[in-house]
């Protein structure tokens, strides 16, 4: 069967040289028994293609189930694909097949399956491995031979690195890789896919034909589409029942399409993050690369000075002290003051050789911490509630930091 024929038997609407390549690797994998991991944006058409795989193959009169991993809770997941036993847990009444058990001697599509705990990646594995299986609650080893062809819309190899699925897992279900490519990257594709739905949809509610008028046209190939086909459907459905004129000009079109500009805003903060950060430790961050670039000002000029054979003329940091003790208070408007001492008397001469060297003050955030939280605690009488507040702090952070810096 060539690729044209695929295309009609499954629906398949495109010419994209991305999308024959896909069809193509399908087709050659399908007779085999090779584990496939289809990799796609969110509404590409990634299960299409699990059932192009399977009907092409000898296990094409085996059953065929499609599980999705995402929606089924951690909890009950292994139960559903590979059962348990009457008992094995609360609400197991009856013993249960699972869909591996059920599935034997045919395929398995496994959607979304980067999001297997991985405890039921190991199982998972096992079944990749060997064939066998144990039920829920049993400790009788089952077989079963099914083919495997999982799916996903993440990078799988970014979470193998942060150690959210298992290696060995993802090089097995990796055996034969297949990305489908994205409706952005299959331009050439989207208005024939708009006058295939389009037409679909005219015949489903009995309405006249739609047509685009160029412009129209242009904007709905130059758009993003981040919900792929399902995305293109959907607005094709609504212009067939929404729109009165069966002529759609793109200012008309404008009003499905959602506006970009949205999507460009920026990312929420988790606030329960590990990493966060506070304006306090940011300017704090600031202050101290103030006080390095000042210090490394001075020798650089003490340098030049000596070089030159002229006596120095000092200027005291005490404005960066200053700065760090109104970052502290929370005035964050500091005020700078430069000073500029009494120059050395040309006819003293200065030994640079014995020049006590300036001690810089710690700049351990842990000590600065602790003397802040100090003396909080000193101007409120030990009070924690309105030291808290002084330092800007929640009350239950300042009992751990407490805890922690042993005060």
């Amino acid at each position: 069967m060539d690729i044209q024929d695929i295309k009609n038997r499954f629906g398949i609407i495109g010419n994209s040289p991305l999308l024959n390549r896909a069809i193509d690797i399908a087709r050659q994998v399908a007779p085999t028994d090779m584990s496939v991991l289809i990799t796609g944006e969110s509404g590409s058409g990634k299960e299409v293609f699990s059932h192009i795989i399977h009907q092409l193959s000898a296990r094409k009169h085996g059953p065929f189930i499609a599980v999705n991993c995402g929606a089924i809770p951690e909890g009950t997941i292994d139960s559903e694909l590979f059962g348990h036993e009457k008992g094995s847990f609360t609400g197991a009444h009856e013993a249960r097949k699972g869909y591996f058990e059920v599935a034997n001697g045919g395929t398995i599509f496994l959607d979304e399956v980067a999001e297997l705990p991985l405890g039921t990646q190991a199982r998972l594995l096992r079944i990749l491995e060997s064939g066998e299986y144990l039920r829920v609650g049993s400790s009788k080893v089952q077989k079963t031979d099914v083919r495997i062809i999982a799916a996903t819309n993440v990078d799988v190899y970014n979470r193998v690195q942060s150690g959210k699925f298992r290696e060995d897992l993802y090089y097995r279900l990796n055996t034969v890789p297949l990305k489908i490519p994205a409706l952005h990257e299959r331009k050439e594709d989207i208005y024939l896919l708009f006058r295939k739905f389009s037409a679909d949809f005219s015949d489903k509610y009995r309405s006249p034909g739609i047509q685009l008028e160029p412009d129209a046209i242009q904007l709905l190939t130059n758009y993003s589409w981040p919900g792929n086909v399902r995305q293109l459907k959907n607005i094709a459905e609504q212009v067939c029942v929404l729109e009165k004129e069966r002529v759609v000009p793109a200012s008309a079109l404008l009003n499905y399409i959602p506006n970009e500009g949205s999507n460009n805003l920026p990312m929420a903060v988790n606030s329960n993050s590990k990493e966060e950060f506070s304006e306090r430790d940011i300017l704090y961050k600031v202050l101290f690369d103030m006080k390095k670039d000042m210090n490394d000002l001075k020798k650089l000029v003490a340098d030049i000075i000596q070089q030159s054979g002229n006596a120095p003329h000092f200027i005291e940091d005490s404005y960066v002290n200053q700065l760090y003790q109104d970052i502290s208070s929370d005035k964050l408007e500091p005020t700078l003051t430069i000073k500029h001492p009494t120059p050395t008397p040309s006819h003293v001469n200065f030994n640079y050789d014995n020049a006590t060297e300036e001690v810089e003050e710690s700049l351990s955030l842990i000590e600065k911490e602790s003397d802040l939280i100090k003396k909080a605690l000193k101007k409120h009488k030990g009070k924690r509630k309105f030291a808290a507040q002084e330092l800007g702090i929640s009350e239950r952070t300042l009992y751990r930091k407490i805890k922690e810096l042993d005060l």
